[in-house]
């Protein structure tokens, strides 16, 4: 037997890991050749053998608007353009820029209208972030001064498109405020936001925005990103038409109006306007302390159930109701009610409902407000009864200049223009008119009588603005407040207080209902004007109104 050879460490070693591999060829089998480095290994390549279809020579590169290679119009598919081909939408100059931002807001991006000339763009074209950035802060301003949702984003959208950036999407909640912006549909969105942190009342700075975004959208008026920015940076700046005294005294003659507006003397009168005035200055104070608003309304809603209550102790034979139902005349949040209800009818439900809750949070303050003051004052022995109606004196004059001067008084603390408070005060004596001759000659109920009135004080103030290319709430929001529902709110209250919680919850129920017939009168009012009225050009076609905010009959 021959010797054994044994085979050296280093030729038993193995010369790499795929010796040990279960997938090594085997020895003897050649292995696979590699594939090329370039071929393409995707199930949407061509097939071998197959040549690639040319590139048509004038094909614009990068545009989402290039004809493809594959279309035919003697072939083309009837899914994408309807049998009866894609309505055009005529858009004059002549209609409040309003309109014509809202019917293009409800159109899909690939039909809404392209901008024959861009007035404000520069050599090199817009400056996208600029552009976005006043449009974020113009929004800003508008949504924090109460403006509803959709004309915020037909606002922002009209300084984009006015800017050159037609393909932009504005979207608005309650505090936050967002744009985007995608060239074409080959290139990345570029998406800006803001956080509305400040909410405060001031309609002249409304008015001022308003002006600034109908010369931006002009196309006859020439205003540059420059001048844009100083002008927003002037409006930021400017005063309030109104001091703080100013302030001070309308709310007390507003509570003032409101107590002759329903029964009261010269006495109630000057009762209900200095507790109104002392709630006001405690409200100052607790907010210049930092509390939340829920307890600076709590505060303002005490000295004038306060007052009632020390009324009702003496022995002077007032109407001490009519006091206290004054003071809440002041205090009920009607423009951020119209506004809530504004935007859920109009399809913007998470700023609805979160408008709606802060109406809701003020309202429980005001509540506890009074029903601390009405136990205290039950406790005490003073006479409450909620039986005596506050309508049952019949001064038609003397309440129709009791709503106007409500009206009037009301426009001040929301810091209108001074030659807008005269046409507010003539449109709130309007729908107290209105309200007065349904519910008290007619016999129409109360919410169908209220409701009606603010349907007219809406129109004519849609009609207001049109006139002036400005927006409705200066117009609406003070000559809603004769139709405030103060007494069913105090009604409610003082059943509570007593014990009745029944009634005290029919009361309630009553007020909200009214309220809301306020907020859906004011609505529909404008929604009427822009269906029946006609402004110079009209806004859209005929044909093409504004389309619906979500869905129509469920589906």
């Amino acid at each position: 037997m021959g010797p054994v050879v044994v085979p050296a460490a280093e030729d038993r070693k193995p010369h790499s890991d795929e010796a040990h591999s279960a997938f090594a060829p085997p020895p003897g089998v050649a292995p696979p050749e590699p594939p090329e480095e370039d071929q393409p290994t995707s199930e949407f390549s061509l097939p071998p053998g197959t040549a690639a279809p040319e590139a048509p020579a004038e094909q614009q590169e990068g545009s989402a608007f290039a004809t493809p290679s594959t279309y035919s119009f003697r072939h083309s598919p009837p899914v994408f353009t309807p049998s009866h081909g894609i309505p055009a939408v005529r858009l004059t100059t002549d209609a409040p820029w309003q309109d014509r931002m809202r019917a293009m807001l409800r159109m899909p991006v690939g039909e809404r209208p392209v901008p024959e000339i861009v007035q404000k763009q520069d050599e090199g074209g817009p400056a996208v972030p600029r552009v976005l950035d006043l449009t974020l802060r113009i929004g800003e301003l508008l949504l924090a001064g109460g403006e509803g949702a959709e004309d915020v984003e037909a606002a922002m959208f009209a300084i984009s498109r006015s800017y050159g950036l037609d393909r932009c999407e504005p979207t608005v909640t309650f505090t936050l405020l967002s744009i985007t912006y995608q060239p074409s549909l080959v290139d990345d969105p570029v998406t800006a936001n803001r956080t509305v942190r400040r909410r405060g009342t001031d309609y002249n700075r409304l008015a001022a925005v308003y002006r600034l975004v109908h010369d931006i959208s002009d196309q006859d008026t020439e205003v540059s990103l420059e001048e844009a920015y100083r002008r927003l940076a002037e409006i930021r700046r400017n005063r309030h038409p109104y001091p703080g005294w100013a302030l001070t005294i309308a709310g007390g003659l507003l509570a003032g109006s409101a107590s002759v507006l329903v029964g009261g003397d010269l006495l109630v009168f000057l009762a209900a306007a200095v507790s109104a005035m002392l709630g006001d200055r405690l409200a100052w104070l607790f907010a210049g302390r930092g509390l939340p608003e829920f307890y600076q309304f709590v505060a303002a809603a005490m000295p004038p159930a306060a007052m009632g209550v020390a009324l009702t102790l003496s022995p002077l034979d007032v109407r001490a109701s009519a006091v206290i139902t004054g003071g809440l005349f002041a205090l009920i949040p009607g423009r951020a009610l119209v506004a809530g209800v504004q935007d859920g009818l109009t399809g913007f439900y998470i700023t609805a409902a979160a408008r709606l809750l802060e109406v809701g949070y003020l309202i429980v303050g005001i509540v506890v407000g009074v029903l601390v003051v009405l136990y205290l004052g039950i406790a005490l022995g003073a006479v409450l009864t909620p039986e005596t109606a506050l309508h049952a004196v019949e001064r038609p004059e003397v309440q129709l200049l009791a709503a106007m001067g409500l009206s009037l008084c009301f426009a001040v603390l929301l810091q209108q223009e001074r030659d807008t408070v005269w046409l507010v005060t003539l449109n709130g004596g309007v729908g107290w008119v209105v309200y007065g001759v349904l519910a008290n000659t007619s016999d129409v109920p109360p919410v169908a009588a209220t409701a009606a009135a603010a349907g007219l004080v809406g129109l004519f103030g849609q009609m207001l603005s049109r006139y002036r290319f400005a927006s409705a709430l200066p117009y609406v929001t003070a000559a809603i407040g004769p139709l405030l529902p103060g007494s069913a709110t105090y009604f409610g209250l003082l059943a509570i207080a007593r014990g009745d919680l029944n009634a005290g919850l029919a009361s309630l129920s009553k007020a909200a209902a009214l309220a809301l017939a306020i907020a859906i009168g004011v609505n529909l009012g404008s929604e009427m004007s822009r269906l029946f009225l006609r402004v110079p050009g009209g806004a859209v076609r005929s044909s093409e109104p504004r389309r619906a905010a979500k869905r129509t009959r469920g589906f």
